[in-house]
């Protein structure tokens, strides 16, 4: 395909990158969409009867023949378009001459399908040897689950993030609309940009196989793994205090990590006695006595406006916001002051590119164009394959290096807690010299946040661990000449500073951009704060809660009658964004020899994966609600008790079920008898079983009640229904896909 930007301005970082893409639905429409925004050429390969999300709508608004649903408008502006029929040898013969010309391919067809459509990692490399293939599955493409029936609510499941989150009498909740997938994509996009960073040193492509339930593990648990070896025995289900909570108009979020924060927020409350008791100083103990814990904060939250709760713990430093939705994003000053929200060409607004570069366009978001209409290209595409003729097949001349992304690069990581640290771990894990910094007097406060107690505390935090491996630690004061003068000598020798402060600490250290700069003008600097480095909410602390709180992801999660945080997934994500931010500032220094500022706030690349609600309020007025654990993708979907019994007679084992399509329902009414209750012909369409959902809820409780949860699971899955037990997240491992 010819490089559509020679001829004009520089278009962004990846500006004559090619991608091609054959995946259909969120993920791999999210890891294309990344590099579209940042000036690839992506072109999307559909079949002759379109990607199915083309006709997709959360919010049920109808969608007109020829036209797509605002969810694919948002995934796929600025792509180009075409239709190749994988099933005949005329659309095999375009795809493998689109591959022979790309740097990059990704698909979604799952374990053999690319080897059915002549599009394995085999083809693609006969094709094209410098070309990477990103494979994307939901378990990978091989291993015992590899073909296992799911969906991502189920995927939620298998990976823990269910069975602890809610309030024991209610049971297990998952997190809200398709969150997963959209976190997925970040990863897809990341592993394909590793894959084709060494592919340009050493000619030859790279093959990444994505496993969505891998992401997942990293995502939407808390290094469950490791915490288990720490803190023997399951995790009980539980809700965090203080969060979401009731204000005299609505909601507010609130988040106290440190153990000063939760001090401080029992003062402001009026209620220093309980801020001062040792004991519930443990969020466990908190969800132990949660009726008094929430009568405390609840008698002083039910008497004030969320603005006023927002201004009074503010004074403290305390990490507060509002309850963001679909509706009321568009409208935060914050967020619009930023100028956050741009105008899809389709006509709504949707969330701009979730990071800013400053020396690409000032800092601003690029243009967008249409996505395409379905085949809209395929006539041009087809000319310009004629027109360079299979003797011009891309070709990459090595330019020498290892296999490695990042070998050689030195990072300088003043980063602490989660987002930022797991972003450094990453650039550690492939290739660069990480050096993290920290102090004896201050240092990175995930070392003690829920750490076992005891002589060697420093080193028993499992977050700390899982976020930072692959580094090496020095510890120097940043309060003082002699540490910042030492900061200063590792500036002068780094390529990347990475720091997730709020915006005013680096500038009282004396270590803002224009003085990283003149140290090191070839250097980037990485800001992750939580909402940007200017605006209203520019001096506001946050955690990955908050994030949450205010993105929309916490509305859409949870009970219908209580909102509830995902729990930490908006730091590795956050981090994720960050990695993949800094390598097209590194693209950005290849091209001109010069350093810039990368700003990526936590909020933004929230707001990127969980854009749907957004565009649907803006496109058509309609509020995406929670509905505890059913959604608008799969019906019947929920959580269902079994006849696992803990040590009180109580029920302690729940499968998760999520029926996508017609025949899985088809093969449920088979696995639970062919009941009466499910022969009722409405239930044959989604539709009829949705209207329905009550009575087939009850119907698949009074059969899972008669079975313990691996059983329930293993029945389902063998009929292809998508299943999963709710895994208690210590308990995560031994696991046979992962092993």
């Amino acid at each position: 395909m010819a490089d559509r930007t020679a001829d004009r301005q520089h278009a962004g970082p990846l500006a004559g990158l090619r991608v091609v893409d054959f995946s259909t639905g969120i993920t791999g429409a999210y890891a294309s969409k990344l590099f579209a925004d940042a000036g690839a050429d992506v072109v999307k390969v559909e079949p002759p009867d379109g990607d199915p999300l083309r006709r997709w709508s959360a919010s049920g608004a109808p969608i007109a023949d020829g036209e797509s649903g605002v969810l694919f408008h948002y995934l796929n502006a600025s792509k180009r378009g075409v239709v190749a029929d994988l099933e005949s040898d005329e659309g095999r013969a375009l795809a493998r001459d689109l591959v022979a010309r790309a740097d990059l391919a990704i698909e979604s067809f799952g374990p053999g399908g690319g080897a059915a459509r002549g599009l394995a990692w085999d083809d693609v490399r006969a094709a094209n040897p410098a070309c990477t293939l990103v494979s994307i599955s939901p378990f990978g493409l091989t291993g015992p689950w590899a073909e296992r029936a799911c969906t991502e609510f189920t995927l939620q499941a298998a990976v823990g993030s269910t069975a602890h989150r809610g309030l024991p009498e209610l049971g297990p909740v998952g997190a809200g609309v398709r969150i997963g997938e959209g976190i997925a994509g970040v990863y897809g996009a990341l592993g394909g940009l590793c894959g084709w960073l060494p592919a340009r040193r050493t000619g030859a492509g790279q093959h990444v196989d994505l496993s969505m339930f891998e992401a997942l593990v990293l995502s939407m648990t808390i290094y469950h793994d490791l915490n288990s070896q720490f803190f023997p025995g399951p995790l009980p289900q539980s809700i965090e205090t203080p969060s979401i909570e009731p204000a005299k108009d609505g909601w507010v979020g609130i988040c106290t990590i440190t153990g000063q924060q939760w001090k401080d927020f029992c003062a402001v409350i009026g209620r220093p006695d309980v801020g001062e008791d040792d004991r519930y100083y443990d969020a466990k103990v908190r969800m132990e006595h949660l009726e008094f814990i929430h009568g405390v904060i609840h008698a002083f939250t039910k008497e004030h406006t969320v603005d006023e709760i927002i201004e009074l713990l503010s004074l403290m430093r305390i990490p507060v916001n509002p309850l963001g939705n679909g509706q009321t994003l568009l409208a935060m000053d914050h967020l619009r002051e930023r100028g956050v929200f741009v105008r899809n060409p389709a006509g709504f607004e949707q969330p701009r590119a979730p990071y800013r570069l400053t020396a690409v366009n000032g800092g601003r978001a690029p243009e967008l164009r249409p996505a395409p209409a379905l085949g809209e290209h395929t006539q041009q595409v087809a000319d310009e394959l004629a027109r360079e003729g299979r003797a011009s097949a891309r070709t990459t001349k090595p330019e020498g290096g290892g296999p490695l992304p990042f070998e050689g690069l030195r990072v300088l990581d003043l980063t602490a807690f989660w987002a930022g640290p797991v972003g450094t771990s990453v650039f550690g894990d492939l290739g660069a010299d990480v050096v993290k910094v920290e102090s004896i007097q201050r240092p990175d406060g995930m070392r003690f946040a829920g750490s076992v107690r005891n002589d060697r505390m420093w080193e028993f935090n499992p977050i700390f661990h899982g976020a930072n491996s692959s580094k090496r630690d020095v510890t120097l004061r940043l309060d003082s000449p002699e540490g910042v003068a030492l900061v200063k000598r590792l500036v002068e020798i780094a390529d990347v500073v990475a720091e997730n402060f709020s915006p005013r600490v680096l500038e009282n250290f004396g270590l803002g951009w224009d003085v990283i700069h003149a140290l090191n003008p070839r250097a980037v600097l990485v800001r992750m704060p939580s909402f940007g480095l200017d605006g209203p909410w520019r001096d506001r602390v946050g955690f990955a809660m908050n994030i949450e709180q205010v993105s929309g992801l916490a509305w859409l999660t949870g009970y219908t009658h209580l909102p509830l945080v995902v729990r930490g997934a908006c730091d590795p994500l956050g981090g994720m964004h960050a990695v993949f931010a800094t390598a097209l500032a590194l693209e950005e220094l290849r091209r001109t020899g010069k350093g810039q500022l990368v700003e990526v706030p936590l909020v933004e690349p929230a707001l990127g994966i969980e854009a749907e609600q957004i565009v649907e309020y803006s496109a058509h007025g309609v509020l995406l609600e929670r509905a505890t654990n059913r959604g608008p993708f799969a019906a019947p979907q929920g959580v269902y008790p079994c006849a696992d019994l803990d040590e009180t007679g109580r029920s302690n084992g729940h499968v998760a079920i999520a029926v996508a399509t017609d025949a899985q329902w088809r093969a449920l009414c088979t696995v639970v008898g062919d009941p009466s209750w499910a022969r009722a012909p409405a239930l044959a369409t989604a539709d009829g079983r949705r209207a329905a959902h009550d009575a087939i809820d009850e119907g698949i409780r009074a059969w899972t009640q008669q079975r313990k949860r691996a059983e329930a699971a293993q029945v389902l899955l063998a009929a292809g229904v998508p299943a999963s037990e709710c895994v208690n997240p210590h308990a995560l491992f031994p696991n046979e896909q992962l092993t």
